[in-house]
């Protein structure tokens, strides 16, 4: 029962990678080999820069990267303020408090523009950053194409509707992904950026007071886990406090993150769920893979980041712009 289910999301999930893969735009590697071909050395120097001072940086920029792409295609909607005619995205219930790292995406937009103005949209810039945030901290490096266009709208509804939660199951998880044209495989690999990230104690009290202790059973250092997120994170309050996702090798992008979930140790339930759920038996094995096989791991994310990349909205990319700053449409 829990085979056909999943392959029913399996089969739905292929006509849509089908019906996406025709509306991808005309990205290329070369975009901006004539026009700015500086702009790859520009925002690496400057993911350089911020990632040094402030290793939790690459996940931040990671996570506006998928939380862009998610709604709408990758269109840099996610960037943009609200203003009197405009509501934005950051209020979404996956954004809100959330988010960050919209100050260097800012200072990134500056420094391009300076050398190429009104030639690099803030979606592309987001996508190449967000590259060079996983191969700063230790993770494997895939070419981006470009030639995306920045939205002059955004969608806070969409938002609240495509976006993954920490609380959902797996068939929700699934779903989700499903819907922006991804393979279960896309899924396990692309849910391994967890692997740098960090979350908010109200997005894993529920999971720690509750069916964690059954994930782990009888270990004692698990246990022993488990009580220092229980004082940290007690049933009420304290909830911005944050914890690594990745408490063996946390700001390392590597393969830990499954490893810790092979031990029923996922701080969020949405991923623990890919490998503890009564419905886990096409996801288990994945993870329990890349939890052995860092170089698979790497492949298979590298493949799916390029195809996250690639998620088009055809309305918001014939309509959109180079926008000349990231959080505003141009007057």
């Amino acid at each position: 029962m829990a085979r056909n289910i999943l392959a029913f999301f399996l089969i739905t999930a292929l006509a849509l990678a089908i019906t996406a893969h025709a509306q991808v735009p005309p990205l290329s590697l070369d975009y901006y080999s004539k026009t700015c071909p500086s702009v790859l050395h520009i925002v690496k120097r400057e993911m350089e820069c911020a990632v040094l001072a402030d290793r939790r940086t690459a996940a931040s920029i990671l996570r506006l990267h998928f939380h862009d792409c998610f709604v709408q295609g990758c269109d840099g909607s996610v960037l943009l303020d609200d203003t009197r005619t405009l509501i934005g995205e950051r209020s979404a219930i996956a954004n809100k408090d959330s988010l960050r790292g919209f100050r260097l995406v800012d200072r990134i937009k500056t420094m391009v523009e300076a050398r190429c103005p009104g030639t690099v949209s803030c979606a592309d810039i987001l996508a190449i950053a967000a590259r060079d945030a996983v191969v700063l901290t230790g993770g494997p490096c895939w070419d981006v194409p470009l030639g995306r266009r920045d939205s002059t709208a955004a969608s806070l509804a969409r938002a609240d509707v495509d976006l993954p939660l920490p609380s959902h199951d797996l068939v929700t998880l699934l779903a989700k992904f499903q819907n922006q044209g991804f393979s279960l495989t896309d899924m396990v690999a692309l849910v391994g950026a967890h692997t740098i990230g960090m979350s908010r104690c109200t997005n894993y009290r529920d999971r720690i007071h509750g069916d964690f202790k059954d994930t782990i059973g009888a270990n004692p250092l698990s246990q022993a886990y488990l009580y220092n997120l229980k004082s940290g994170c007690p049933p009420a309050g304290n909830d911005d406090n944050v914890t690594s996702l990745d408490y063996l090798s946390p700001g390392l992008f590597d393969n830990s993150f499954y490893q810790i979930l092979t031990r029923g140790e996922g701080l969020l339930s949405s991923d623990q769920a890919m490998y503890s759920s009564l419905l886990s038996e096409d996801t288990k094995p994945l993870i329990t893979e890349y939890a052995m096989d860092v170089l698979a791991f790497f492949k298979q994310f590298s493949e799916s980041m390029v195809k996250l990349g690639n998620i088009t909205d055809p309305v918001s990319y014939s309509t959109g712009e180079v926008r000349k700053k990231c959080r505003f449409v141009n007057i």
